[in-house]
């Protein structure tokens, strides 16, 4: 008996062990996070906004039509449904009949076509690659109060992940003197809403109590658990780390390669990485001014610098190198041209020397005709993240050190950034793009008055613009694939047009009372707030 009672305490102390696991398991409703972010969100406008990284906070208010699945595959959101025509020239989207914006309005197709019209308007968006997708648009008509049906001037198979991407803004929006700005004016549809903005300082977020309308990517249906999210805007990486560690933060995204090893294995953390989609981070070289007009210039870069070691160097082996013109975990990704070019300073210093660039001045750079071989990199302000400064520095450093090719860097605020992509008076731009579907292609590979929104190289070439067209004229993967495939090969291997330098990937460290946060279930990036409950702690 004795022994029965001990077994049979011992059953019951296991039974309530678990019990209380799994309600420790269970998600609850209530409290209040603090996020640390790398990007503050310039502007609080979703569908002004070129910066990939603010997504993990503009997500939480605007919405879209469909959200995607880890395969790339659509599903509904603020759209029950979608149909789209053999020749991709018309896109038919169903509304739901129980949606509204946090200002009260109700999403409707008026509302819904007066955001692709809008969008078509150069006053608003110009300069943006929203404006230059729009300029495709044809007509927007709304047949009955649910359905939207928007027509192309001519087929084009990357339009609905465009189409599925735009957040969509409440009608009251387009008229308050916050539009371009964005901010607490401008509605939408998610579930939180603002409640406060503090520039270079935070953003919170409260519960929206009317949200039920979350894609099927979701992992709960209904209000959001946690009643209020703080972002804190806190560029270096360090300072996020810091802050993680001492308790200030509940959560942090953006974990460079030095600090990774203080949340991995950790019983006090839990840690999270993903690749993005998209265009890699890259040294895209013009074309059209100073040096790099010369192929064999371009080449002799491509060709002479040697990427790995800087990677391992400045990210403690924590970073993926690239190859290629779009993600390896892009659907249209081709591996052909892994390890075929790069770490090979004799041919580099042979396509220089046949370039004019032989003589030396007294710093050991190449010379010609008393110049300097010196290219200028332009790198945006705002995109200066997750120690691309530091490996800019390294391959400046090789490039002279190698070659005798003087980089000059240059960091400048959004205003210059414009000014001198108009210019196209730079030799080279250091950038990456996260959009899918061969979007990022078109952007970055279109000529740039022919809706090459971020074509730094500012390349204009017949035989990609073929491909171009024919990778958009069809819904075919394998013959897009293969079309941008033909692209690559040209762009890279025989033109270097860009350089390849990393795949950039999104990190997610938090304390272990923090459940539910991730990742986009196809770009990669950190989501927002939605299914993040506390436990105790």
């Amino acid at each position: 008996m004795k022994a029965n009672s001990i077994t049979l305490a011992l059953g019951l102390a296991c039974l309530l062990i678990t019990t209380a696991t799994l309600a420790a398991e269970q998600p609850r409703n209530g409290g209040s996070l603090t996020y640390g972010v790398e990007t503050e969100p310039a502007p609080l406008n979703p569908q002004l906004n070129g910066q990939s990284k603010a997504e993990v906070t503009l997500r939480n208010v605007w919405e879209s039509l469909l959200a995607r699945r880890t395969d790339g595959s659509f599903v509904p959101w603020l759209a029950t449904g979608y149909e789209v025509s053999p020749d991709a020239k018309t896109y038919r989207f169903t509304l739901r009949p129980d949606v509204t914006f946090s200002n009260g309005e109700k999403l409707n197709s008026s509302a819904v076509a007066e955001n692709f019209r809008q969008v078509q308007d150069p006053k608003y968006c110009a300069g943006t690659s929203i404006c230059a997708l729009s300029a495709r648009i044809a007509s927007v008509e709304t047949p009955d109060n649910d359905t939207v049906v928007i027509t192309l001037k001519e087929g084009y198979a990357p339009f609905l992940s465009f189409a599925a991407k735009l957040q969509i803004l409440a009608p009251a929006s387009w008229h308050s003197p916050q539009l371009k700005a964005g901010g607490k004016d401008i509605a939408g549809t998610g579930p939180f809403i603002i409640e406060s903005y503090e520039k270079g300082q935070q953003l919170t977020l409260v519960r929206n109590p009317h949200y039920n309308w979350a894609p099927a990517t979701a992992h709960h249906q209904g209000p959001a658990y946690l009643e209020r999210v703080t972002y804190r805007f806190l560029p270096e990486s360090s300072v996020r780390t810091g802050a993680l560690l001492s308790g200030q933060l509940d959560v942090i995204e953006g974990i460079s390669g030095n600090d990774a090893s203080e949340f991995k294995d950790s019983a006090d953390f839990t840690y999270q990485h993903a690749l993005n989609t998209g265009t890699p981070y890259s040294l895209f070289l013009n074309v059209d001014y100073g040096p790099t007009q010369d192929v064999k210039v371009r080449q002799a870069l491509l060709q002479g610098l040697d990427i790995d070691p800087l990677l391992k160097s400045v990210y403690r082996g924590e970073r993926t190198r690239a190859w290629g013109i779009t993600s390896p975990v892009d659907p249209l990704y081709n591996n052909d041209l892994e390890g075929q070019y790069g770490n090979n300073p004799t041919v580099a210093n042979k396509l220089l020397d046949e370039a004019g660039w032989q003589a030396r001045d007294s710093d050991g750079f190449r010379t010609k005709a008393g110049q300097r071989l010196s290219i200028e990199v332009i790198q945006a302000q705002a995109t200066v993240r997750d120690q691309r400064d530091v490996l800019l520095q390294a391959i400046q450093a090789q490039a002279r050190q190698r070659l005798g090719v003087e980089i000059k860097l240059r960091y400048v605020d959004s205003g210059t950034y414009a000014e001198v992509r108009k210019s196209g008076h730079f030799g080279s731009i250091a950038n990456s793009n996260t959009e899918t579907d061969g979007i990022d292609i078109e952007n970055h590979y279109r000529p740039v008055n022919a809706g090459g929104a971020i074509n730094y190289s500012r390349v204009n070439s017949p035989e990609i613009n073929g491909w171009l067209d024919q990778a958009a004229a069809t819904l075919d993967i394998n013959q897009r694939r293969k079309f941008y495939s033909q692209l690559q090969h040209y762009a890279l291997a025989q033109q270097a047009l860009a350089i390849p330098l990393y795949e950039p990937e999104d990190q997610i460290a938090a304390a272990r009372y923090v459940h539910g946060a991730g990742f986009r279930s196809y770009k990669q990036m950190p989501e927002n707030a939605y299914d993040i409950w506390l436990s105790d702690h």
